[in-house]
């Protein structure tokens, strides 16, 4: 079993990286090389700007490569609780801004030729409990009323055909897809630095000064400044951005990729071949890969830790969870074991803008590999001082209370979820 990123692995490595030192003036420096600063920098230097990307790893170290490569359109949240929560308009807004964002990589993969099993599979919600498919059943009619008729409910019966192991029904959104997410980065990588984005790699922002209208930003390989600094680093961001270091809490989420599964594996399994999550609290996410494996991930722990320990820990625990899902595959091989940090918020909405002098884009909370390619454009767009699309703009963004940087609190968030679990 390796501890590696399935999507790292089976990935060409992207080759467009500038060498040299860190140095020069752009007009915009954009910090993260994960699916926000691509594409961003993408948009940029199409549109004739100069751009620097600066990365602290390689392209799409983190999130953008740590994820289980959903594309789900629709709300991390009920549409329902999203209306109550953010008002009809933006609720609207924003659910339609995750379809978009599906249309958008669908159109940059065309556009660039990517290479990366871009497929519209749907997304299954699946019903853990009875109680949970009412309260699927509930936000299913108005998200095909109000919002998406792209959308069905499933009963436990259509389910058979779908996924070989009971659940209570489900809502199919229709518009959801899946990609081989290492291949998608590095595709997207390429094609900024063939528009004439400089990307360096292993250039750790470890300083930022503002002055004279100018920004300058100190790596290990050389400095840079810049007219605009857009920071795109999700629960990666350092502490010299205190200000979403704040406002961001990082916690860990895992995945396991089983070895390719045969055929009459496939069939008992995941016949469908869409995208699914569970209702749960502390739930489950899978989907087949390219090459047929399960790729199936979770909250295992609730963490802001992942290295080699702490996933193989939570590799144990999801091998359990996949087991008692699917009890046909309950001893099968386990080839890769890995884990990254999610960038959530409180409330789980993510947020984009300007403040402090910098623009952002982040806090996506578990559904950035199919915002971020969206959210990044359109914020390259603000910088361009073209129309404002943005579907967050102006939402409030108090501190965590308590919270500077490191979440001491997660062990009681996942005690509460489980007790939530336990009894709802």
């Amino acid at each position: 079993m390796q501890f590696e990123s399935y999507w790292h692995d089976t990935a060409p490595a992207f080759a467009g990286g500038a060498q040299g030192p860190v140095d020069g003036h752009y007009d915009v420096a954009v910090i993260g090389a994960g699916f926000t600063g691509l594409a961003a920098a993408r948009q940029l230097a199409k549109a004739g700007v100069r751009v620097v990307v600066l990365e602290a790893e390689r392209v799409g170290w983190g999130a953008s490569g740590r994820n289980g490569g959903h594309l789900n359109n629709g709300l991390a949240h009920s549409f329902l609780s999203a209306k109550s929560a953010l008002g009809v308009e933006r609720a609207v807004a924003l659910y339609k801004a995750f379809d978009d964002s599906i249309d958008t990589i669908e159109a940059i993969i065309a556009e660039e030729g990517i290479d990366c099993n871009f497929r519209r599979a749907g997304k299954l919600k699946l019903a853990s409990k009875p109680q949970h498919f009412d309260a699927i059943a509930r936000n299913f009619e108005a998200v095909h009323r109000e919002v998406d008729p792209d959308t069905a409910l499933l009963t436990a019966g259509d389910l058979k055909s779908e996924v070989g192991s009971p659940f209570y029904g489900a809502m199919l959104s229709k518009k959801s897809a899946m990609m081989h997410m290492g291949r998608y980065v590095a595709g997207l990588a390429t094609a900024a630095a063939r528009h004439g984005a400089t990307i360096f790699e292993m250039a750790a922002v470890t300083a930022h000064r503002q002055g004279n209208s100018r920004h300058s930003l100190t790596t290990a390989r050389g400095t840079v400044t810049a007219d605009h600094v857009l920071v795109a680093t999700g629960a990666y961001t350092p502490s010299l951005f205190n200000y979403f270091r704040r406002r961001i809490i990082s916690v860990g989420s895992f995945l396991i990729a089983t070895r390719p599964l045969t055929d009459a594996e496939i069939a008992a399994t995941m016949p469908g071949n869409r995208t699914c999550v569970t209702s749960m609290n502390i739930g489950n996410y899978f989907r087949l890969s390219p090459d047929k494996r399960l790729i199936f991930g979770g909250r295992a722990r609730f963490s802001a830790t992942s290295d080699q320990r702490s996933d193989a820990r939570s590799g144990d625990i999801l091998r359990a969870s996949l087991a008692e899902i699917f009890p046909q595959l309950a001893g099968v091989e386990i080839d890769y074991c890995w884990g990254g940090l999610v960038d959530m918020t409180k409330d789980r909405y993510p947020r984009a803008g300007y403040v402090d002098g910098v623009w952002y884009a982040m806090g996506y909370s578990g559904h950035g590999a199919q915002l971020s390619t969206h959210l990044g454009m359109i914020m390259a767009d603000a910088i361009l001082g073209k129309a404002d699309r943005n579907p967050i703009k102006g939402l409030d963004w108090p501190a965590v209370p308590g919270h500077f940087g490191k979440p001491w609190f997660l062990p009681l968030v996942g005690l509460y979820y489980k007790t939530l679990d336990r009894f709802q």
